[in-house]
């Protein structure tokens, strides 16, 4: 169990800054230096550095701060289920991204509670790092999420493979020949907002090119996928989803695949969880549970 110098050492991560670290813990800032130095003096080695008045985590810290995380999340996990232990009940609490959450997986959840009807879900959405900073704070067991992240303090596996596409309605009239992204920056952009994972996908694809969000001649920030795709469906601009988000709407004819020269990409979805967990055998068999679920239903 974790005691409360490791708490100091994992309040200063989150702040990088001992002042503040200290009003959150109601602590002086001495107290809050020598519970570090003591931690230092234990492990051996300098945990931050200082340059400039400004703290990083050495490379040492970094990984006391991982194993920490990983340690403090899987005691509230402990604590959670000893408690559903006294009703014979379990609880699994888990985050999906919008697409996954909406288009992807609602097919295995249904035949998860079929098989486990004595537990219970906690299911949370959110953007992709939404979801990241809820598993670290260990408010969470796993998530399922779409677009880059750093895998360093994860466990991962690829959940399924999706393509990404342009899109708009069957009905739009371009003012220009489309070929390549560049053509389409006159467009009106119907994106995510920052931190989701899609968006972040079309950053890097945009990049890759030498071009931003920012060169869309008019951008329409959403939230909801399913404001963005009725926003398609009333001709209201261009956006890029994953397929799974249109599908219906183009079998239907509604909506329509931008065909575009050099732009043919492929997305993992990637389930996870914190590297080192007590409870990883737990998330490997629910992933497999899960996946298997998925790729029945393709």
């Amino acid at each position: 169990m974790l005691d409360f110098r490791t708490e100091t050492f994992l309040t200063v991560c989150e702040y990088m800054n001992f002042t503040r670290a200290a009003a959150a813990l109601n602590l002086t800032q001495p107290a809050v230096s020598q519970h570090i130095r003591y931690l230092e003096e234990k492990y051996e080695t300098p945990l931050f550095l200082r340059e400039k008045k400004k703290l990083r985590l050495t490379p040492a810290g970094e990984l006391l701060r991982a194993t920490l995380e990983t340690l403090r999340n899987d005691e509230t996990t402990l604590k959670n289920r000893m408690r559903e232990s006294l009703s014979d009940k379990k609880i699994l609490t888990f985050g999906v991204t919008m697409t996954i959450g909406e288009y992807i997986i609602p097919p295995a959840i249904s035949k998860l509670i079929s098989a486990h009807p004595d537990t219970d879900l906690r299911i949370r959405y959110g953007n992709t790092q939404t979801l990241l900073s809820y598993l670290r704070e260990g408010n969470m067991d796993f998530a399922i999420v779409e677009g880059y992240f750093k895998p360093d303090h994860y466990e991962t596996r690829q959940f399924k493979q999706e393509e990404y596409i342009a899109v708009c309605s069957s009905h739009h009239r371009f003012a220009q020949p489309i070929h390549t992204l560049q053509d389409l920056t006159r467009e009106r952009l119907l994106l995510r907002e920052a931190g989701s994972g899609t968006r972040a996908v079309l950053a890097k694809a945009l990049a890759l090119q030498n071009l931003s969000v920012s060169d869309f001649h008019h951008r329409v920030e959403l939230e909801s996928i399913h404001c963005i795709v009725r926003l398609l469906c009333d001709d209201c601009g261009i956006s890029f989803l994953y397929r799974s988000a249109v599908a219906q709407e183009i079998a239907d004819g509604i909506l329509q695949k931008i065909p575009l020269s050099g732009f043919e990409l492929q997305r993992d979805f990637t389930f996870l969880w914190n590297k080192g967990s007590a409870f990883s055998s737990e998330y490997e068999g629910i992933f497999r549970e899960l996946k298997q679920y998925i790729d029945a239903a393709q």
